[in-house]
């Protein structure tokens, strides 16, 4: 019989589990009936000491009516040698859905988008978008994504009308489809002033802006986004997030990674959390502000945490001493 201090529990729905991990039960939620796993999607569970963990084999944790979701994994793994990158990660994301994924320098986000998104092979585990595996229909789902990846992988000697031309074309579009998404792109981006200029020549947040123009050319039912705020000037990013969240609403799903909070807290519905290769949170936000903020000690009832205070607890900086000063700074 595993001792109460043994015990993690789940924040929602239920689970109960030692810390060995050899026991999950069901019980009952706070002034309701008890709940079964298959109807959990927040998978965060903590212990006395705060010290955040998930389920050693992590299950598939869908809403009911979650029938196919727009993207799926399942035991993701990728290992460097020695380094495991990734680390077992199973999670899914709803259709219409703004899901940011977070973690720390290092922690395997971008490695985690390139196998979403086909540019790095799983060395364990499987990936599925829209329904289909990705590595048995790659092409034909590469064709109803859209990806603006960490380096941006443009080609600086074509002008940006060229670039988007080359890359409509490429998705299938026609001549004048391509034409004319092109033209409205860049005026949109504010980039339209720039047509005989190389790429190679445009700063940091142009070619940004070029390639999440590149990665909206042909209407993408999953858009995956590593990042795509870096460099943008704030007049630009407003213009960015208001076509984000029409794209939601017509129906599109967004994968969203970046380091910058804000950005996330105002845009996404569900935020999952990877550190250390490991998936250590995955749920609404408002299911995550409730429970880690039951989790900290003295938490009053009506306190609103920031998805920055959340992240720094989830993360296990919550509680780190000052940083030591710089003797010539101090």
């Amino acid at each position: 019989m595993a001792q109460p201090d043994d015990i993690f529990h789940g924040l929602f729905g239920g689970i109960l589990c030692t810390s060995a991990g050899s026991a999950i039960s069901r019980v009952p939620k706070a002034g309701g009936a008890a709940s079964t796993v298959r109807n959990l999607h927040f998978c965060l569970l903590v212990t006395r000491q705060n010290d955040w963990r998930v389920l050693p084999k992590p299950s598939l944790l869908c809403l009911a009516h979650m029938e196919h979701p727009a993207i799926q994994t399942y035991g993701l793994t990728r290992t460097f040698g020695e380094l495991v990158a990734v680390n077992n990660v199973t999670f899914s994301v709803a259709p219409g859905q703004f899901f940011g994924f977070l973690g720390p320098n290092g922690a395997g986000k971008s490695t985690t988008i390139k196998m979403l998104t086909g540019l790095l092979e799983p060395t364990a585990g499987t990936v599925e978008i829209l329904g289909r595996r990705f590595d048995a229909s790659a092409l034909e789902l590469k064709r109803h994504i859209g990806v603006v990846p960490e380096g941006m992988a443009l080609l600086g000697r074509l002008t940006a009308p060229e670039y988007l031309h080359f890359v409509g074309r490429m998705y299938g579009l026609d001549r004048q489809i391509t034409a004319q998404r092109a033209e409205e792109l860049l005026d949109f981006m504010q980039l339209g002033g720039n047509g005989r200029k190389l790429v190679t020549d445009f700063s940091h947040g142009m070619q940004k802006k070029l390639a999440l123009a590149a990665a909206v050319i042909h209407g993408p039912k999953v858009l995956f986004l590593d990042e795509p705020f870096e460099g943008v000037d704030a007049i630009a990013a407003g213009m960015l997030k208001t076509m984000l969240q029409g794209m939601i609403q017509r129906g599109a799903t967004i994968f969203l990674t970046t380091h910058v909070l804000e950005i996330v807290e105002r845009l996404c519905s569900h935020v999952a959390i990877i550190h250390k290769g490991r998936l250590v949170a995955n749920g609404s936000l408002e299911e995550l502000r409730a429970g880690v903020a039951a989790s900290l000690p003295g938490a009053e009832g009506g306190q609103r945490l920031t998805l920055e205070e959340m992240f720094l607890s989830i993360v296990g900086a919550g509680g780190m001493e000052p940083a030591q000063e710089l003797s010539w700074l101090a």
